[in-house]
């Protein structure tokens, strides 16, 4: 067996595999949620930015919101990992150094709000995907009746991700740590002034005046767009790192060679040069979070719930057939691209036939199963809009319909491949019912997942159809479902 990619063993990487003095690095960034996306998209960043500028001040301290394992890839390799490109245009396999200390905010959350508090840290950035945020599906803000939400507020070991930022931004207060800009990396709509809010409801929860007044002058809060497929690295996959690296490494990440990061240029302090590793740094994030969520998200979804019901194991290979590959060009060009406030200079038609090409990369083994996860907390934000622009139009959004179909017949079914946080509710509200209609409203009716105008007119029929066709796992039925007869 290879020995393991550590500081130790460094000497045996291949020539220009790590880029980066590991040893050299100060740490500058902490990093809430360290998996497999972080590893391949903000990490790699940094490291190609510290590589490009000489600047050594910006290793990052990652912490594991929950899983051990990532602890148990990562801290034995001293944080270095790798990333291979798999694709078209694919780069050569590159070691990542920028990753200086692995915490578990569960096992150490004193060190992860000492690490929050030091000084020399001045950008935290955060991927806890949309669930860690718990927040209100109902308001938007946060939820104060969740449990961890009520121990961190009683004064426990921070457990939750607002409450250990929070208690961070508090030791730097009381401690005159400085100034800090916290960066949220998860996909939602306006993501800054989402974790800004949530941060604002605990701090009220807590009666801490004097603390909101702090942050109110001392943090900023960037929204920011991110894009870069990375699928679950498999035993095979580590095998084949294992050869190219002459090394073991179990903290291996793969990704598509295509990355995209637009982030909006409020900064409390100083950060990273990413521009010369090709981050875009605008004025304003909107427009590109929503085409992103809208174009590329929401074909994502409704590629793996439809995928999912027809038994297909891979986003490859859903886009490859002709019914679901027509679903998704339909979706983008006749609902997304004529409902959709493009950014300046973004042709959205081109954008959303580029993303249906990435999908179409064997190589990256991208699960249905694995981009179907926590419907009932991205649904809403890739679709909604766009459902209500059509609706508003005139137009008939069949294509939309069907993905949200896709995932309620997962619910209705209590079918394995449904990994959603609100499953076990959910299921509960469609046991007996015996009608497409009947599921359509219920789920429909559920305001921590749906906003209430999908709930009235003519969405619930069209949801209730395309359950019907998909029921069927047929691709003539849905064919037809997709192009109507004129009547």
């Amino acid at each position: 067996m290879a020995e393991r990619l550590s500081l130790a063993t460094i000497g045996s990487l291949p020539a220009g595999a790590l880029r980066v003095d590991p040893n050299r690095l100060a740490i500058g960034i902490v990093h809430l949620g360290v998996g497999a996306f972080h590893r391949a998209h903000q990490a790699a960043i940094v490291d190609e930015t510290i590589e490009m500028t000489g600047d050594e001040r910006w290793g990052i301290s990652a912490v594991t919101m929950r899983s051990e394992q990532v602890v148990e890839q990562l801290a034995p390799q001293d944080g270095l990992y790798s990333v291979t490109e798999r694709g078209a245009g694919a780069g050569p396999i590159r070691v990542i150094g920028a990753i200086r200390e692995v915490l578990s905010a569960p096992r150490e959350p004193e060190a992860v709000v000492a690490r929050l508090a030091d000084p020399a840290v001045a950008v935290v950035t955060l991927t806890v995907t949309e669930k860690g945020y718990r927040r209100d599906g109902r308001t938007g803000g946060l939820d104060l009746s969740d449990p961890g939400t009520v121990a961190d507020l009683g004064g426990a070991a921070p457990t939750t991700t607002i409450g250990l930022l929070v208690r961070g931004l508090d030791r730097r207060r009381t401690t005159g740590a400085g100034p800090i800009s916290v960066v949220c990396c998860d996909n939602l709509p306006e993501n800054g002034v989402v974790v800004r809010r949530l941060v604002a409801d605990f701090v009220d929860a807590l009666g801490a005046a004097d603390l909101g007044e702090w942050i109110a002058s001392n943090a900023t809060f960037p929204s920011t767009m991110v894009d870069r497929i990375t699928p679950a690295t498999t035993a095979d996959d580590l095998a084949d790192v294992a050869d190219g690296l002459g090394l073991e490494d179990r903290g291996a990440v793969l990704a598509e060679p295509f990355r995209q990061w637009v982030v909006e240029d409020d900064f409390a302090g100083a950060r990273p040069d990413w521009e010369r590793a090709g981050v875009q740094m605008v004025s304003d994030v909107l427009p590109w979070e929503s085409a992103k969520l809208r174009l590329l998200n929401a074909t994502h979804s409704l590629l793996a719930y439809t995928g999912l019901a027809l038994g297909i194991g891979t986003i490859a290979e859903a886009v490859s057939v002709p019914a679901l590959r027509r679903a998704a060009e339909r979706l983008q060009r006749d609902e997304v691209v004529p409902t959709l406030i493009a950014p300046e200079g973004l042709d959205a038609r081109v954008y959303g036939d580029t993303i249906l090409e990435r999908f179409r990369n064997p190589a990256l083994g991208h699960t249905t199963r694995q981009v179907g996860s926590d419907g009932s907390q991205k649904l809403a934000p890739r679709l909604a809009d766009t459902i209500t622009g059509c609706l508003a139009a005139g137009r008939s959004p069949r294509a939309s319909a069907l993905a949200v179909a896709g995932w309620m017949l997962l619910v209705a079914t209590g079918a394995p491949d449904l990994s959603d946080p609100l499953a076990d509710r959910l299921s509960g509200v469609t046991t007996g019912l015996s009608t497409a209609r009947d599921v359509a409203g219920a789920l429909l009716g559920q305001r921590d997942v749906f906003p209430p105008a999908l709930a009235v007119g003519e969405f619930p029929s069209l949801v209730a159809e395309a359950y019907d066709a998909l029921a069927l796992a047929d691709t003539v039925v849905l064919a037809a479902y997709l192009d109507p007869e004129p009547s």
